[in-house]
This record gives structure tokens, sequence and C-alpha cells, in this order.
């Protein structure tokens, strides 16, 4: 009897004695799993490397820029588009300047409608007329320049018009100026007439006739447009075709030479590319220092298409169709004017973040067919003789312009 009581009392110990022990290991294991697994390693680290980014008030307004993959948006061709426009020019009239109206003006031929651009690298979407005032809730655009930056501004109305129609709320004397209102969005869009970007006296008609040469300021901005750009959200700055023309240029309150002028003049030709030179730098140091918190666009100026002559000699352009890059060659003054562009840009856009180029120049170079011509102006009742310039400079609405917005808005949406 008494065997078997000390038999039980030793099987009871060994059971104690294995229950703590899976006792001690079962709270060791927690500890271990407690604090040694989610419990991190301090480390010492300088607090000025890992400062988070300064952000601008206005940094909904610039798109992030994304180095890798990012799509050439410029380098591309024209491909066949079977829907079309997203606006007419019967639906869209009361916006468009009569020149650039060519269905109106009795032009033939649609083919010239049914193209868009293709970059090569990625797709394109067509113009969403929603998405771009749902983005421009409450925001500021301007169009500075000369007719082909109100050829494009009457381009994106007639677009976003889709949509919502625009309330036109000022004009300056001459109407060159303008600017309307999205009034559900409370969006604005404004066409700043400033052909030279610089002060200038300018003396010619509607249709491009001058009764004397052009007095440019070259170092003096116009304030027509420095005086708005603080308090821009965007803005597209644009020039060039003007700097073609006969002028005499002042620098210092001082005339210091001319382009064009005659030989009697004694005064010395500095030619067109000085002048633009010397202008654009005095655009873009202000633009450098302007601390403008909106997104700035420079575009280069657009090619002209004119063939047998220019303006006023004859100069037409017939072609129906896109033409291919080796079809078409830039022209000696527009690559100079292309070259002066790109390198003032290029001094200023790294210690600029805000500044953006829209370097449309090879993507129009090859529509030819998209242009006025000889369909500037509707002549049903006119002398058939009578002889009209052929409009090879600016653009048909609806016509090949369009699809710069499709650009811009790719850009200003997904940078």
């Amino acid at each position: 009897m008494t065997m078997k009581w000390e038999s039980i009392n030793q099987n009871v110990f060994v059971i104690k004695l294995v229950s703590g022990i899976l006792i001690t290991c079962l709270g060791f294991r927690f500890f271990i799993l407690r604090f040694g697994q989610f419990s991190p390693v301090q480390v010492s680290v300088n607090d000025s490397q890992f400062s988070p980014p300064i952000l601008s008030d206005n940094e909904d307004l610039i798109p992030v820029d994304i180095e890798v993959d990012k799509c050439d948006l410029f380098t591309g061709k024209w491909i066949k588009d079977p829907l079309g426009p997203i606006y007419t020019n019967g639906s869209c009239g009361i916006y468009v300047d009569g020149n650039q109206n060519c269905i109106a003006n009795g032009r033939p031929d649609s083919a010239f409608l049914y193209w868009k651009w293709k970059p090569n690298d990625c797709s394109l979407p067509r113009f969403d007329s929603q998405r771009f005032l749902q983005l421009m809730r409450n925001k500021s655009w301007a169009l500075i320049g000369d007719s082909i930056s109100r050829n494009h501004v009457e381009s994106l109305l007639c677009m976003l018009s889709t949509v919502e129609k625009p309330v036109e709320v000022y004009h300056d004397e001459d109407y060159r100026s303008k600017r309307w209102l999205f009034p559900s969005h409370n969006l604005t869009v404004s066409n700043i007439w400033s052909p030279f970007l610089v002060q200038a006296a300018i003396f010619e008609d509607s249709n491009g006739v001058s009764s004397a040469a052009v007095q440019l300021h070259l170092d003096k901005l116009e304030n027509t447009w420095t005086d708005l750009f603080p308090s821009l959200d965007y803005a597209i700055i644009s020039s060039g075709e003007w700097f073609l023309k006969t002028a005499i240029y002042h620098e210092n309150a001082t005339l210091i030479g001319c382009h064009g002028c005659p030989a009697s003049s004694n005064m010395t030709d500095l030619g067109f590319d000085y002048a633009y030179n010397t202008s654009l730098r005095h655009v873009m140091d202000f633009i450098a220092k302007s601390n403008t918190k909106g997104m700035i666009f420079f575009r280069t100026s657009l090619p002209d298409h004119f063939e047998n002559g220019e303006w006023h000699n004859g100069g037409n352009c017939k072609r129906a169709e896109p033409v291919s890059e080796e079809e078409v060659e830039m022209k000696v003054v527009s690559k100079i004017l292309r070259d002066v562009e790109i390198s003032q840009f290029e001094r200023v856009v790294m210690e600029t973040r805000n500044l953006k180029l829209l370097d449309f120049a090879g993507m129009l170079l090859s529509r030819p067919d998209g242009h006025p011509g000889a369909y500037r102006e509707l002549r049903l009742f006119k002398d058939k003789n009578t002889k009209v310039p052929n409009d090879c400079l600016h653009w048909c609405l609806p016509g090949p312009i369009d699809h710069l917005n499709d650009v811009i808005l790719e850009i200003i949406a997904n940078g």
C-alpha cells in the first residue's frame, strides 16, 4: 500500500514538473514574439535629410514630371479618324473668326477634318470637354500672343462649348483682347492680343497691309499681358511671325537699327533674329523672376504652308490631305524663329519649375491641308476677278489646330 502511494506521488511530481516547464517555455515564446518581432530597432538619423517636400499653394496646377516611360506627345504622325471633330462650324460659328470658318466660306472638301494626331509611343485620348472643365473649375486661363493665339483660343472655346456655352465678359476697344466665362465652372479663358510681347506701334489694316514700319521697343514688355500675368493659373505664351515684318528697333529709348528698311534710311539692318532673340530674352527673364504659381506654357511658332509665293504675292495652299515628313521641309525663317525660341526657353527652364514647352511645329508641319487658303472669306457676290490673299498661316475651324488641345489636356491631367 505504501509503495503504491509513493508511486502515485512520483507520478504527480513528474506531471507538475513537465507542466511547469511547458508554461515557462510558452511564456518565453510570448515575450519574444511580443517584444522581439514588433519592436523596431531605434536608429538615429539626421532629420534634415528626410524633410518633407515643400508644396506651393497651387500645387494642383503643376503636373508632376514622370521621367520613366514618359511619352513624347509631340513626335508622331497623323492617322485617319472616322469620328471627325467634336463640334462643327455651324454649332460654334459664334466663337469663330469669319476668316477661319472655311466651310461656311465655301470650302468644298471636308476630308481634312477626319484625321487625328497619334504619338509614336503611346495613345492620345480624344479631347474630353467635360473632364477639362472639371479640372479647370475656379481657374483662369490666358492665351497671349498674335492672331494664331486667337485662332487657338477659338478652337478651345468651340470644344468646351459642347458641354457649356461660354459668356463673353470683356473686350478691349478694338475687340482684339477678350475674356469669356464658363459660369457653372467659374472658369475664365482670355485671349490677350500682344503679337510681339514687347511694346510696339503698329500701322496696318485687317488684311495685314502696312502703311508704315512697326516701331518696336525690344526691352519694354507690353503691360497688356504682364499686368494680368501674376493672377493667372494657366497661360500659353507665343510670338514669332510678326518679327518678320519691316520694323524699326529701339532699346534703352534709343533707335538702334531696323529690319527690312531701305538702304536710304541710313539705319543698320540688324535682322529679325536679333530683335526676336532680344525681346524673347526679356520675356523669359520676366517669367523666371515672376515667382508665379501658375502653369506657364511657352508655345513655339507654328509653320505656314505658302507655296508659289507668300501672303501678298500670290502664295497659295491647295493641298487636300496631310503630307509625310519627306514631302515637306520647314522654311528657313521658321527654323530661325524656332531656334531662337528653343534657345531662350532652355536658358531659363531649369530655374522655372512651372514653365513647360509646347513644340507643335513638327506636328503641324505635315498639315498643309488645314488652312483657309482661298476660303478666307465668302465671295458669292464679289467680283470673281478680285484678288484676295490666300491664308496659309491660320487654321480652319474645325481643323488640325483642335488637336493641340488633345495634347495640352493630356499634359495637364497626367503630367
